[in-house]
């Protein structure tokens, strides 16, 4: 296993991080148990979870298995809060009240102190960016959590985020988490530049499409089961035609070249040198595996780029396709 350092933070995390969104849900706690004793064996020591998975079962699942397991300090950790956690009106939400409520509770589902990574789980337009910067901030003095970050937010709100940190003296956004993979590549045009910019560490999600690039799917294949078939949020992310002539196209690529389609799509992603780790998560050990050994793919910038050609590339920011770099 391959560690790199989480953007400017100092901290080494493995080049593949667990995502336990399945815990409690897809799979039970004993699948649960064995994808986390299959990474760990494997040399993850990266795991994101949310007080939204499972209804909190994914953080309880998750911090039991680190407790029994005696590892908490090789664990770099991290959860999330946004997402609506109950029936009250104020049950979900980025304002300092949510967060100071949610990260209480995250922490004792999880049995432990602190996060190392507590982020921001969308962009909550009822909230003044500021009123939850320092939320954050105050967290971290606390020592409840040691660094903020992001996800699904735009470049731009990241942007004027950090220029707030800066400006007010309070911990800034040292992690991103965007969608990215072979299908969805918006994150290439304004994000990932933005990270390696601003020394951020990204750990991107969906690197196999809710299980479209697997293999599985293509322009007249189908499985009965599956999020892309079964689960309205992604057949809609999803929909578009053109992206099961990518997964038909990648799946033959990897045909052609001894792969799992999986294994390139996930080494795919971790080849962009602005991702420090991508979220790899499944419904059991069987489905882990193919992701698992994209940290054994040495993937060249040549080989990144036959790989890229499957699918279409964004256009660049400001629609100035001329510019495009190759």
């Amino acid at each position: 296993m391959e560690y790199r350092t989480l953007g400017r933070t100092g901290v080494q995390v493995s080049c593949l991080c667990c995502g336990a969104m399945a815990f409690g849900g897809d799979a039970d706690e004993a699948t649960s148990a064995a994808m986390f004793h299959r990474c760990r064996e494997a040399g993850v020591n990266f795991f994101d979870t949310a007080n939204s998975y499972s209804g909190g079962r994914s953080e309880e699942i998750l911090g039991r298995l680190i407790a029994e397991s005696k590892c908490r300090d090789e664990i770099v950790l991290t959860s999330k809060v946004r997402g609506q956690v109950g029936s009250d009106v104020n049950a979900r939400g980025t304002s300092r009240r949510h967060i100071m409520q949610q990260i209480e509770k995250s922490l004792r589902r999880l049995g432990t102190d602190r996060l190392e990574l507590y982020f921001l789980h969308g962009f909550d337009r009822l909230t003044p960016m500021e009123e939850s910067l320092r939320a954050l901030d105050d967290l971290a003095r606390q020592g409840k959590i040691l660094y903020p970050a992001v996800s699904n937010w735009a470049a731009w709100q990241i942007a004027k985020a950090l220029g707030i940190s800066a400006a007010k003296h309070l911990a800034r956004f040292e992690c991103i988490q965007p969608m990215y993979n072979l299908a969805k590549r918006q994150a290439e045009v304004e994000i990932l530049p933005l990270a390696l910019s601003e020394g951020v560490g990204v750990i991107s999600y969906s690197p196999l499409g809710g299980g479209l690039l697997t293999g599985k799917y293509g322009v007249d294949r189908r499985p009965e089961t599956g999020r892309v078939v079964q689960n309205k949020m992604y057949a809609a992310r999803y929909g578009d035609p053109i992206n099961y002539e990518v997964a038909d196209r990648l799946t033959a690529y990897a045909q052609a070249h001894g792969q799992h389609p999986a294994t390139l799509a996930v080494a795919w992603v971790m080849a962009h040198p602005a991702i420090t780790a991508p979220i790899i998560g499944a419904r059991n050990v069987e489905q882990l595996e193919p992701s698992l050994a994209a940290a054994e793919i040495k993937m060249t910038p040549e080989w990144r780029a036959e790989l890229s050609a499957l699918s279409p590339a964004p256009p660049p920011a400001t629609d100035r396709s001329e510019e495009r770099r190759a």
